[in-house]
């Protein structure tokens, strides 16, 4: 008859792991002798070591006892499923690995790798971290809610970009965002993206009005230059 810490150590584990097992019911308790400490046999060396095999092979300690019991076919069954099971958690392991591995690079752990471009090139064009902010949300917003309407609008936006005055526009709006309703630079720039507006080539369809008022919402930004801005904007287009 051996104590706990020696079953233990011959069977390679802990003491606490011992009496965890005890307590899961499945390493069965011994008779305690005359001065009250659990003696322990061969045939209890023998199953914890049986118990601590099968948890090192990622055996559920829930079923480690269900497989104990079973017959040689039972158990090669549960241990292909195990494995199944095993198998599935590693990929998932890895894919929260690699979502964690792109936190290193920025927005594209959010959006996708050309809307992380349109982030990164609205940053190099010294638009201001305000806009290229409310960008980024609007793209994590609309790649998830609609994933085939973010891709045609992301490509107009795009494309837009390529050409130099869209470009000068934009950066321009930025700046609008903290002029006053009464600039006198704000009639310019609406008669200039009204004239972009109606020279550009058809723009993708309109996005759902709820889908819309959620992309809105998401912009999250608004300012009395801008809203001076969108309204002198309509009046110009209206007369080209």
């Amino acid at each position: 008859m051996i104590t706990i810490g020696q079953l233990a150590a011959y069977a390679g584990v802990t003491i606490k792991a011992v009496r965890h097992y005890h307590e899961r019911g499945l390493l069965e308790e011994p008779e305690r002798d005359s001065s009250g400490y659990r003696r322990y046999g061969a045939e209890h060396a023998i199953e914890l070591v049986k118990i601590r095999t099968l948890a090192e092979a990622g055996v559920p300690l829930a079923r480690i006892q269900e497989l104990l019991a079973a017959d040689p076919v039972e158990l090669s069954a549960a241990l292909a499923e195990i494995d199944h099971s095993l198998r599935r958690k590693q990929e998932e392991i890895q894919q929260a690995r690699e979502r964690i591995g792109r936190l290193g690079s920025g927005d594209r752990l959010f959006v996708s790798e050309a809307a992380a471009g349109l982030l990164e090139s609205l940053l190099e064009l010294g638009v201001s971290a305000r806009t290229v902010h409310m960008e980024r949300d609007v793209w994590i917003l609309l790649q998830s809610v609609e994933p085939d309407e973010a891709r045609k609008w992301l490509a107009d936006k795009l494309d837009s970009f390529a050409d130099p005055e869209f470009r000068a526009i934009y950066v321009e709006y930025d700046a609008a965002y903290v002029w006053p309703p009464d600039d006198p630079r704000l009639p310019a720039l609406a008669e200039r993206t009204a004239a972009w507006l109606h020279n550009r080539p058809e723009p993708p369809t309109a996005l759902d009005p709820a889908i819309a008022r959620l992309v809105a919402a998401a912009a999250g930004l608004n300012s009395p230059g801008w809203t001076r801005l969108t309204e002198l904007t309509r009046q110009a287009a209206a007369r080209l």
